[in-house]
């Protein structure tokens, strides 16, 4: 198994766009997101949320999804439950303008359902001072989970699942 989010240097980050232009700074995000202190998760997160989903999804949104997938199940990752959070904010979300972007950002989350179920059927590790993070994160996958299941948009409804990608 190779290192967590070792396959970010195969994407053209250069050549997709986020909300505020190039996604070049892309991988910079989602490895402060895997590595971080707390608060410099806790801002990448919300960075990637602005840059890649809020309102619209955009090109870089599907390559992203991806490393998304491995950070909420990487368990050094300090917010798996925000990564899930986002996962799911992604797939409610759309493009009118470019209904394969959505398409694909759609399918991307929904690739990773077998991840969300692993991570919703995870035991729970009592810990003092308040929840778990077990128990946040399996939380964020039920609610996943269920999302995913329950999915339907214009982009989506009435075509056939596209293949799974490789990445």
């Amino acid at each position: 198994m190779g290192t967590v989010l070792g396959a970010m240097r195969n994407v053209r980050w250069h050549e997709l766009q986020h909300a505020y232009g190039s996604a070049s700074q892309v991988p910079g995000v989602l490895s402060r997101i895997a590595w971080g202190d707390a608060p410099t998760s806790d801002e990448a997160l919300s960075d990637l949320e602005r840059w890649i989903s809020t309102p619209p999804v955009f090109d870089s949104t599907a390559a992203t999804v991806p490393f998304l997938w491995e950070l909420a199940a990487t368990d050094t990752v300090r917010d798996r439950a925000g990564v899930l959070d986002l996962l799911a904010t992604i797939l409610a979300a759309g493009n009118a303008e470019h209904p394969a972007w959505t398409r694909a950002a759609h399918d991307a989350v929904a690739a990773g359902r077998a991840t969300a179920a692993r991570l919703a059927a995870a035991p729970d590790t009592p810990e003092a001072g308040g929840p778990s993070p077990a128990r946040t994160v399996r939380a964020a996958a039920t609610r996943l989970l269920a999302a995913i299941d329950r999915h339907a948009c214009p982009a989506c409804a009435g075509l056939p699942p596209r293949e799974a990608e490789v990445h």
